[in-house]
């Protein structure tokens, strides 16, 4: 009985762990980590997979940039006419709570379609994880050569984790 008890336990200290552990926050355009100008948000965010209890955070000075949450429409035509949220501090963290894509631009005239767009994908964890194709970029960022797709330090460190736990685990019951 009490090796069952211990067992269960130590389940549920695993799963408590694994939860928290899984969680990553992303500075939007990394390593550089700022909103604005130079990056290729498109290439940046197809080299990540973003699950579920991921966050995100735009870094930039707010006398220079903003950050609209828009539609898809909105998006795709840099209008910030209807956002459907408007982040202006400068260190906005947005979670992603949900699987399905969010978009985002600078709300600033001309920063749009200069290349201060992103559509962040967030795919259920048990997604296969090839990062999906990068979204064109415009303007001057834009990159005339593709990136290839690198490993998120975020998606590394959730592997480490896992694996350390499961064996300490496996330390433990023996």
């Amino acid at each position: 009985m009490a090796a069952a008890m211990k067992i269960t336990l130590l389940a549920v200290a695993a799963m408590a762990v694994l939860s928290s552990v899984s969680a990553a926050t992303y500075n939007v355009g990394e390593p550089a980590g700022e909103w604005g100008f130079g990056i290729n948000y498109g290439s940046w965010a197809s080299s990540k997979q973003f699950i579920p209890g991921d966050s995100i955070v735009f870094k930039y000075s707010p006398q220079a940039h903003d950050v609209l949450e828009v539609s898809k429409a909105d998006y795709d035509s840099c209008s910030a006419a209807s956002p459907i949220t408007t982040l202006k501090t400068g260190n906005d963290v947005v979670a992603l709570p949900a699987t399905g894509t969010r978009y985002f631009i600078c709300g600033f005239a001309g920063h749009c379609t200069a290349g201060m767009k992103v559509a962040i994908d967030v795919v259920s964890a048990s997604s296969p994880s090839t990062p999906s194709s990068p979204a064109p970029a415009s303007g001057p960022s834009a990159s005339n050569s593709p990136t290839p797709p690198s490993p998120s330090a975020a998606t590394s460190v959730r592997v480490t984790a896992g694996l350390g736990l499961v064996v300490l685990l496996a330390g433990l019951m023996a």
